[in-house]
């Protein structure tokens, strides 16, 4: 098979690159390194199956000869600056809602009908029930990321409906592994290599967060979309399916693990309220029982997959100098 990915240098862009190239399958990978790594596609590059485009996605005529025989398009390009978003409110709209356009036009244009989007468990706002199924009333928007996420279901919906697509969203809860370049463990282990005897939580710390492995994350994935190939006959040729562990953890606790793992034993200090900052959503837990029906089964506990990316964060420092 031959596979286009956006954001190609990133966390889960990266990593999907290399399990692709590992079983044998050609990928096209692009990427404009706003937040992507060249570190990241070492692997990649070494292997003739793999090609580079470097640009903006905002462009609509990037992709015009990138998708020549592709299969389908995992589209992972976003972003995922949840925190600063209202800092810069069309920063979500361009990078995230039109892209998404951009890229489900070139698509059609080029005759490739098949795309896998990443979603997230924000698009939901904050549901009212937990854990939160794929069917769930969507609630008031709280982030403009999630937003600018739920808009790009919406389009590729249509497009499913109206050109004959086959989609597949995926909303993720925070994901860890290696590779791993931002979030609260990445934020906390760079607090504690600046200060070891402090660390600061924004909210009370009580927050109820659920997260999932890369490599849990990548299993589901290439499971549902190039196995089971559930949209392929449905009504909609749509399918959305909710990604994360089983269980959650507090805010405090995972801090716990992470001090633990870099044997510190800090004093925390808390900012207050329930929620880190406007749009952080003081409980994300997502019902996977339809990806788990499919066949996925999860293999990394969350205290397993904080304590290794704080490992992985710990030996590859040089991260912190590049961001």
């Amino acid at each position: 098979m031959k596979y286009l990915v956006t954001g190609a240098a990133g966390f889960i862009g990266s990593s999907l690159v290399d399990r692709l190239l590992e079983q044998g399958h050609e990928v096209v990978g692009v990427d404009d390194f706003s937040t992507g790594l060249l570190e990241y596609l070492v692997n990649a590059k070494s292997s003739h199956f793999f090609t580079f485009i470097e640009g903006d996605l905002r462009d609509p005529s990037l992709l015009a000869d990138a998708l020549t025989d592709v299969d389908a398009v995992f589209h992972l390009a976003a972003n995922a600056d949840i925190r600063g978003g209202l800092a810069h409110p069309r920063k979500d709209l361009e990078q995230n809602t039109l892209v998404t356009f951009n890229v489900l036009e070139s698509m059609r244009q080029a005759g490739v009908k098949r795309i896998i989007f990443s979603s997230t468990a924000a698009a939901l706002g904050e549901p009212e029930v937990f854990p939160t199924a794929e069917n769930c009333s969507i609630p008031v928007q709280t982030s403009l990321y999630g937003a600018s996420k739920m808009a790009c279901e919406g389009l590729i919906s249509a497009y499913c409906e109206g050109y004959g697509f086959e989609g597949y969203v995926f909303r993720f809860v925070s994901l860890l592994g290696p590779r791993y370049p931002h979030g609260h463990v990445y934020d906390f282990v760079r607090m504690l290599r600046a200060d070891p005897t402090c660390l600061t939580i924004l909210g009370n710390g009580q927050q109820r967060k659920s997260y999932l492995h890369i490599e849990d994350c990548l299993d589901a994935l290439l499971l549902i979309c190039e196995e089971k190939r559930a949209a392929k006959g449905s009504r909609h040729c749509f399918e959305v399916y909710h990604l994360g562990a089983s269980e959650y953890c507090r805010v405090e606790q995972s801090a716990g693990w992470i001090c633990d793992e870099l044997g510190l034993k800090p004093e925390f200090k808390f900012t207050g309220g329930e929620r880190g900052w406007i749009g952080d959503n003081p409980f994300v837990f997502l019902d996977i029982n339809k990806a788990v029906t499919a066949g996925w089964v999860p293999k990394y506990s969350i205290e397993q997959s904080v304590r290794e990316t704080t490992r992985w964060l710990s030996n590859n420092s040089w991260i912190f100098d590049r961001r």
